[in-house]
């Protein structure tokens, strides 16, 4: 098993085809993967951790258009021919991840159908993600788009915690710092989130689950239909 959902559900013969052609490679808190417009040199599947797809707008900060842990892949326009990223990605947890150069992939690709058909369907997924968050940012409250958030990233995170600021969150979420902290203060009083000094941990899940825009079902289903899955590899099955 290679602890990455797309390839675990490889048969068992292309993975280890594919396995050969890679390596496994760090994430570091932080670190920028992916600049948009440059070239696409490896998909990147993540094992641990999880990062955030930015998108810049005009002289504005970047703002979140995906986020991928272990449940997906980075890089998998490149199945269409695409050279360069259409977004920039950020590593929001450190980790690890197994790389597979673009050049090995499409040399692959003819011997491995199985590949092929996990990629084009999570590119299917990723669109529909991507078009839900569009509709998210310009018609939920803030708090709801919140709770959403920190469910996925509790989803891809190794524990019940992870490291996040609060200015972090209005960059990704588009407003402003004062907003995610009052947004977060009243989670933390009603006793959904503890934060502290940039950490936050989710103490009340289902509560967070209620407080969460229909957005956040809507993506687990997105995801569970669009791979495929059953329904215990969904992306609210990941931390069990």
């Amino acid at each position: 098993m290679s602890a990455n959902q797309l390839l675990d559900h490889l048969p068992a013969a292309e993975l280890r085809r594919i396995l050969v052609l890679g390596a496994h490679v760090p994430l570091h808190s932080g670190q920028s993967l992916q600049t948009q417009g440059l070239p696409l040199r490896a998909l990147l599947f993540p094992v641990r951790g999880f990062v955030c797809l930015v998108t810049p707008l005009d002289q504005h900060e970047s703002v979140q258009v995906g986020m991928v842990g272990r449940e997906g892949v980075l890089g998998a326009e490149s199945l269409l021919g695409l050279s360069t990223s259409p977004v920039e990605v950020v590593v929001q947890e450190g980790g690890q991840a197994w790389s597979l150069p673009v050049v090995a992939l499409r040399r692959a690709l003819p011997r491995n159908p199985g590949l092929r058909r996990l990629l084009s369907r999570y590119l299917l997924v990723q669109l529909r993600h991507a078009v839900s968050m569009a509709a998210c940012l310009h018609f939920h409250p803030l708090q709801a788009r919140l709770a959403r958030w920190l469910l996925m990233g509790q989803d891809r995170a190794e524990g019940d915690g992870f490291a996040v600021t609060q200015e972090d969150l209005a960059h990704l979420l588009g407003v402003r710092r004062v907003g995610v902290t009052l947004a977060a203060g009243s989670m933390q009083k009603a006793g959904l989130i503890q934060y502290h000094r940039g950490w936050i941990r989710i103490s009340d899940r289902p509560g967070l689950r209620e407080l969460a825009c229909s957005c956040y079902a809507q993506d687990c289903a997105t995801y569970l239909l669009g791979m495929n899955f059953p329904p215990d590899h969904g992306l609210d099955a990941l931390k069990h």
